[in-house]
């Protein structure tokens, strides 16, 4: 059975090629719900059902085993309600992950203590990255800066104007000892801003995913033991447009073959 990673439209290549460089043995199934994307302008229902149908294909036609979910817009939007009322009644045995909790987690045991949150408005107005860290420890602080035009940038080829957008979202934070970089598009940019934040610990979700995702495989060895390891990677999207498949292999890093569903 496959590693399933689901996004709304590019973000997850960049997880999922964090995934496969650290676990090149499985075999993962990709799926990215361009037809739809941006998730962010969307009602939560939407994003629910559009979340939902994706994965449910991921099941039922693709054989994943487990699907992670590398959109923290669809993660805030339909995880949990796909862990306590689809799974039970359609895929009992198989388990739905998302990218939120090991990102806080990480921080946490990391000992940070004043926290910055680089988002999309909807997840820094959804305050789910808040939730999360004072569940853990409610003595941390948490300051949250909106960064709309990075996820243009990156599904645009805009690099060449990023560099002062991403100065600027920088500069308003206060003194913090770590910024969370709250959407899994982000890491495309984490080099800029480890660059204006030299003292600062940048918690990247391409770098965090692989370890912790390793460890839930030791944890859950009924979901291990269900993976096939032929390394194998397929690459799946609900609209396939010329500009999407420019983007694609630029964000992986490699050249992909992408398939329309």
């Amino acid at each position: 059975m496959n590693i399933g990673i689901f996004d709304s439209g590019l973000g997850g290549l960049i997880m999922t090629r964090a995934l496969v460089d650290a676990m090149p043995e499985y075999d993962y199934v990709y799926m990215g719900d361009t037809l739809h994307v941006p998730y962010g302008a969307r009602s939560p229902e939407a994003v629910y059902s559009f979340t939902r149908d994706c994965i449910d294909a991921m099941f039922r036609d693709y054989n994943c085993a487990t699907v992670i979910i590398a959109c923290n817009t669809a993660t805030i939007a339909a995880l949990r309600r796909l862990q306590q009322e689809y799974l039970p009644a359609n895929y009992p045995e198989r388990r739905i992950l998302g990218v939120v909790k090991p990102t806080v987690e990480w921080a946490v045991g990391a000992g940070c203590r004043r926290i910055g949150l680089l988002a999309t408005e909807g997840t820094v107005r959804s305050d789910i990255y808040l939730d999360e860290l004072w569940q853990l420890d409610e003595g941390i602080e948490l300051f949250s800066v909106s960064a709309p035009l990075l996820v243009p940038f990156i599904e645009n080829d805009g690099d060449r104007f990023a560099a002062p957008v991403i100065n600027e979202y920088v500069s308003k934070f206060p003194e913090i000892d770590a910024l969370i970089l709250g959407c899994t598009h982000y890491p495309h940019y984490k080099g800029e801003i480890r660059a204006l934040l030299p003292n600062v610990k940048v918690l990247s979700q391409d770098e965090i995913l692989p370890e912790k995702f390793d460890d839930y495989l030791f944890r859950h060895p009924e979901i291990s033991a269900c993976l096939t390891k032929n390394g194998t990677r397929r690459f799946f999207v609900t609209d396939l447009s010329e500009s999407y498949m420019r983007q694609a292999g630029r964000l992986f890093g490699a050249d992909i073959h992408v398939e329309k569903v």
